[in-house]
């Protein structure tokens, strides 16, 4: 394993902002076994004194937010006041599963003629996470929370430009009273994590594995849980489409497409990346978009007032510049922005490509970062072919004057999520997932907290 210390930047300066000892195998171990040890005796603790401990994280969370805000403004470069919302997501989440998490782990009972029976929901273990940068908090509390109170433990490899975060986080859960060790943070190198990753899921402590990331992660991952024969949840990249009918109110369209593709500085999986527009109302909102789009603000993220900030790295904005200057090579337009700006930090200029369509890099790939890609479809038909013409298959986005018109069209294009006349985003009370190549499995809601459980069937004979 690598001896090297893990240096996080801040992606406004591109200076450094902290070092932190990458671990050698001999602390992994220990790290593993204690972690062992400790969800071992989670799980034998009632589920109402597991689901209590998520109300006390609750208050942490929010005690806490501003320094949890700081720290992902300092190493992922998020715009503060998006920083702070992102805290109390993770909050109102530890909220719902305090409230509804014993109820959805409750024993489903079955009518059966000379048997009691009925099903359980009972812990799976200790799972190893694999988390990503972009929502440094959200992303963990949205899988912990619930893994949690379902009586789970916690390894945690949070991505390493954002260790000082993942270390806040193990400090948290201690703080609101979960045991000592039962969630771990693991500090290892970048070089390390693919082995480190793939023995951990041979290690028989480990139960299953999730992972929020690329598709290159994802594929090693599945593969290495698909060996070892155990449960994995992959949440992988987006390219999700914003489907504008020729009905829908295009100025309210715009302005939420605005939103949409610009959050976190475009940095998000459930991002729209695809904007389809169909052909009446295209110039219109072309016209209205690329105005909003304008008149973003971007700069510091420690100010309250910006919209966008840096790009988390440098590499991150050299993938943005690539896309943007082959797919103009390619034949789409560039309406606005497509130049990184010079200076320090990472950041590049909001962009919008206009006459993209399939076998464009903007249309074909995952977009991460600050560019839009607008296609113009003759109808509903053309919609649902260009929507459906992705690897991915996470969100969807449908804009119509006429709510059933929008579901109709929603049923046609594979997503893990359809939203009419809404901005796709992640709530508690609802599943949340891709399909295709965007993943498999469900976090939030009953499906998440029961993703990570042993359902069991009890026959008791009369």
């Amino acid at each position: 394993m690598s001896s090297t210390m893990i240096e996080t930047v801040n992606p406004a300066t591109g200076r450094p902002t902290a070092a932190y000892e990458a671990w050698d195998a001999a602390r992994i171990e220990a790290a593993v076994e204690r972690a062992h040890a400790a969800s071992l005796a989670w799980a034998r603790v009632p589920v109402t004194e597991r689901a209590a401990r998520a109300a006390r994280l609750a208050d942490s969370l929010r005690e806490h937010a501003g320094q949890l805000a700081d720290l992902a403004v300092a190493e992922m470069g998020k715009p503060v006041a998006e920083a702070a919302g992102e805290v109390e997501k993770s909050a109102l989440t530890a909220d719902y599963y305090a409230r509804q998490g014993p109820g959805h782990l409750a024993d489903q009972r079955v009518a059966i003629d000379g048997a009691e029976a009925w099903v359980a929901y009972e812990p799976a273990g200790l799972l190893l996470a694999v988390m990503p940068w972009n929502f440094p908090v959200w992303q963990v509390m949205r899988f912990a929370v619930p893994a949690l109170v379902a009586g789970n433990g916690i390894l945690l490899k949070h991505a390493s430009n954002v260790t000082g975060s993942a270390l806040a986080l193990q400090d948290l859960f201690a703080e609101a009273g979960f045991p000592d060790n039962l969630v771990s943070a693991l500090v290892v190198a970048d070089a390390d994590v693919p082995g480190v990753t793939a023995r951990l899921i041979e290690d028989e402590r480990i139960a299953a594995v999730t992972l929020t990331g690329s598709n290159r992660a994802g594929a090693a991952v599945g593969a290495a849980a698909g060996r070892a024969a155990k449960k994995s949840v992959l949440e992988l990249g987006g390219s999700d489409a914003f489907v504008v009918l020729d009905d829908a109110d295009v100025k309210r369209a715009a302005a939420a497409a605005v939103r949409a593709r610009f959050t976190n500085s475009g940095q998000s999986c459930v991002c729209a990346k695809r904007f389809i527009v169909a052909e009446p109302v295209a110039d219109a909102f072309t016209a209205a978009f690329v105005a909003g789009v304008e008149s973003l603000r971007l700069g510091d993220p420690r100010d309250p007032d910006t919209q966008v900030g840096p790009l988390a790295r440098d590499d991150l904005r050299a993938a943005i510049q690539r896309q943007v200057e082959e797919s103009v090579a390619a034949g789409a337009r560039l309406l606005t922005g497509g130049k990184p700006l010079p200076g320090e930090g990472y950041f590049h200029q909001p962009t919008v490509l206009a006459g993209t369509g399939p076998g464009m890099a903007a249309f074909d790939e995952e977009t991460f970062g600050p560019l839009a890609a607008i296609a113009v479809a003759r109808d509903d038909e053309d919609c649902i072919r260009l929507a459906n013409a992705t690897a991915y298959g996470l969100g969807l986005s449908v804009w119509t004057a006429d709510a059933s018109r929008g579901v109709d069209v929603a049923r046609r294009i594979t997503s893990g999520a359809a939203f009419v006349n809404a901005i796709v985003a992640s709530d508690p009370r609802l599943p949340f997932g891709g399909t295709k190549r965007s993943g498999y499995g469900r976090e939030l809601a009953a499906e998440g907290i029961r993703e990570f459980t042993n359902t069991r069937t009890y026959w008791v004979a009369a």
